[in-house]
């Protein structure tokens, strides 16, 4: 019993992650759960405006999922590859003018 309501609860958030996917327009909860913040640290962003959202009413909070996946690519980190290819071009680039 107890397993089968565990498989339960697993295809629930897994449905649940899927109606995320297909929506444009999150509400507070759901933008917490696609985000995988805490609630209080979501209020911290929105009220800081560190983070793209809506109040159209003035109190409710809503979230674009396009925005907040652009939000959450911006500043990667580069791999070490990348990092060592940049290097060599600066050295490359710097040594012909001595």
């Amino acid at each position: 019993m107890e397993n089968s309501t565990t498989v339960l609860e697993q295809r629930i958030q897994q449905l649940e992650k899927s109606l995320y996917q297909a929506k444009k327009i999150l509400s507070f909860e759901e933008a917490c759960a696609f985000l995988n913040f805490s609630k209080s640290y979501l209020y911290k962003l929105t009220s800081a405006c560190a983070i793209p959202h809506y109040k159209p009413s003035g109190k409710m909070v809503y979230f674009e999922r396009e925005e907040l996946e652009n939000w959450l690519r911006q500043n990667p980190v580069k791999t070490r590859e990348q990092i060592e290819m940049e290097a060599n071009a600066y050295i490359l680039k710097n040594s012909k003018r001595r």
